[in-house]
C-alpha cells in the first residue's frame, strides 16, 4: 500500500507509527505536528507549541496515549493523545534536539542533543536523572535497548 499525505509543510523531520492505531506522526520544519490516519489519508489533528523545526518524535510503545517530540527549541514537549493537547515540556539541553524514545518498560525518555549530552527523563516525575556528556561533537542520535538496560 503506498499513501502520499499533503501537507505544507515539505519538510518532515520525524515520523513515528502508533503501535495499535493506524496512525502516524510527522513531525515538521515549522514547528508543528500532525496526526494522519493512514488508512484514508486524513490529518486528524495538529499539534503546535514548538519554536522551530521538531526533529525528534516517539509513540509511547504500550499504547498509552502519549507522545514525545523534541526539537530546535530545546524543549521536550509530552503530549496527550487523548487530549490533544502538552500535558509538561522538559527543560535541561542547551542545543537543538534531535531524537527522543519512550523506554519499553520504564517511565523514561532517552534524548539526544547538539549539546553533545544524551539525557534519560523520567517523564511521571518530570526529571531528568541522568546526563551522559563526553562526545566531542553533535549527538545525533539516542536509543534504548529493546530488551537490556542499555542506551
Amino acid at each position: 500500500m503506498l499513501t502520499k499525505f499533503d501537507t505544507k509543510s515539505s519538510r518532515v523531520k520525524g515520523l513515528a507509527f502508533h503501535p495499535k492505531r493506524p496512525w502516524i506522526l510527522a513531525s515538521l520544519h515549522d514547528g508543528i505536528v500532525q496526526l494522519w490516519d493512514y488508512r484514508n489519508g486524513t490529518c486528524i489533528e495538529r499539534f503546535a507549541g514548538h519554536e522551530g523545526p521538531v526533529r525528534g518524535l516517539d509513540v509511547h510503545p504500550s499504547g498509552q496515549p502519549l507522545f514525545v517530540s523534541g526539537g530546535d527549541d530545546y524543549l521536550i514537549k509530552v503530549w496527550s493523545l487523548a487530549q490533544r493537547k502538552c500535558l509538561f515540556t522538559l527543560i535541561g539541553h542547551l542545543d537543538y534536539i534531535r531524537t527522543v524514545q519512550f523506554h519499553h518498560e520504564y517511565p523514561w525518555i532517552v534524548s539526544a542533543s547538539d549539546d553533545q549530552t544524551i539525557r534519560i527523563w523520567n517523564w511521571q516525575s518530570r526529571a531528568c536523572i541522568a546526563t551522559m556528556p563526553g562526545h566531542s561533537h553533535y549527538v545525533m542520535c539516542a536509543r534504548f535497548h529493546p530488551r537490556d538496560d542499555l542506551v
